[in-house]
Parts: C-alpha cells; structure tokens; sequence
C-alpha cells in the first residue's frame, strides 16, 4: 500500500507568538510538526505496519522543515520529501499548497493520503479536500476511527460531540482528529536510522509549474494579537444586589443584553 502523509511545520503550541510592523516574527522561535498532523503520521505508520507498503511524508515550504520531516521518519515514516518553495514564492495560500500538491501526485499511485484535521496556524482545514478535488479522490474529514479491508475503508468520523460511520473505497484521503491513536515519541534508535532514510528535496520546476498556475487567491490584509484580558472582578453584597450589579455590567459595560 502506498500511504503518503500531508505534513506542516508550525509554531510550537508553547511558542509565544510576538507581531511587529504587522508580521509574524519567527526568529529564535522554535517549530514543530502541526499536532494534528502527528495523528496523521501516527495512523499511516500503524496502517502500514497492518497492510504493508511504505508511508511517505510531504511538506511544502522552506529549507527549515528538513528538521520536522527528519521527526516523522524516526517515528517511524520510510521517506520524505520537502517541495522547497523558499526561492521561487514569496507568498501563497491553501490554493497555492493544493495545487504545488497537485503537481507532485499527479504521477503517483497513492492509496491512502492523510493529513491533519487543521493545521494550527492558520485553523483552515482546506488543503487536505482541495487537494482530493484536484485529483479527483473521495475525502472524509476528522475521522476519528480508520479500518482498511481489502480496497474499502471504514471510517468513524467526529461530527462535533456525535460519531457518523462511513465506507468508502480506495485511494482515498482523510484528515486526522485527535482521539484517532495516540502519537508516538521518536526512539533514540528511530531517531539514528532517520538520518540515513531517503528525503528529496524538489523545486518549482521540477513539477512543471509556472507561478501563474499557484498565484495566490487570497491574501493578508493584517496580522495583529488579540487584546489582553482585563482582570476578573468579584460581586460582592447580597445576593440580589449582585444579580443587579451583574445585569448592569452585562448591559452598559459589556454591551452584550
């Protein structure tokens, strides 16, 4: 089976993110693979170690995600590969990654894609399904649950506090929610042999692209942090006099009744 995994590199979830002059500033923060794509990774691994074949991973973006791609193969992934866009894109989006991914399947037998259910920078969960319209395969969203027999699969699919059941057949590409598996940590001995595992490294060109056919669709009119939170304040008095000092707040401060 040949299984291939949609990888992101993100800000640490323990990152605090400073903006200046309306960017993000990235320098000395540190990076890691998207979480929910770890679920991803995690999932094509066992399915591999069930069905056979080999997992492959997939970034695009720059030179820096060598480092997370290198984190899935000693988890335990066969290769990778890192779609470098560092020189030939200044700016992009979901459309722009869907369609740099459309390029490079477009001559691979994949059986099984998986991605993260978002990725959580930017929390738009749209890769994943534009990627499977272009190639023109099923999709099924935070699956929660996967079971592969012969060439169907049987999906349990998270449905915000419920579980829909699905069958779908193969080639095919979830996206991955927590509650799937648990992740594994990468092993000293994983971590050695990861070094010596194939990772290619491609180019614009190399898939036949011309920066008209991956121009951006949308673009950032401003990045900003949110306000901070003022402190909480504690009703005092009876019971009553707080009910109204409350309706009151509610009302005239808050603006919210």
């Amino acid at each position: 089976m040949d299984i291939y995994v949609l990888l992101k590199r993100t800000f640490d979830t323990e990152e605090k993110i400073n903006v200046s002059s309306g960017k993000i500033e990235d320098d000395g923060a540190e990076f890691i693979i998207n979480p929910y794509d770890e679920y991803a990774v995690e999932e094509a691994i066992n399915q591999r170690d069930v069905h056979g074949g080999e997992v492959t991973v997939v970034t695009v973006g720059e030179e820096e995600s060598e480092k997370q791609l290198r984190t899935a193969l000693a988890m335990g992934a066969d290769k990778a590969v890192l779609i470098n866009t560092e020189e030939d894109l200044d700016e992009g989006d979901q459309y722009t990654t869907s369609r740099i991914l459309e390029a490079y399947f477009k001559d691979k037998e994949a059986d099984l894609i998986l991605a993260g259910n978002v990725a959580i920078d930017e929390a738009s969960g749209q890769v994943g399904p534009r990627l499977a319209e272009l190639l023109g395969i099923s999709f099924i969203t935070t699956i929660t649950s996967l079971k592969i027999e012969d060439n169907n699969a049987f999906i349990e699919k998270d449905i915000e506090g419920d579980v829909e059941v699905v069958e779908s057949s193969l080639p095919l590409l979830v996206t991955c929610q927590q509650g799937l598996n648990e992740p594994r940590y990468p092993s000293l001995p994983g971590i050695m042999k990861a070094k010596k595992k194939p990772l290619e490294e491609l180019e614009i060109d190399d898939l036949d692209l011309d920066e008209d056919d991956i121009e951006a669709k949308t673009k950032t009119v401003e990045i900003f942090l949110p306000p901070e939170k003022e402190a909480g304040r504690v009703l005092e008095g009876d019971i009553g006099d707080q009910v109204e000092e409350l309706v009151s707040l509610l009302k005239n401060n808050a603006k919210v009744l």
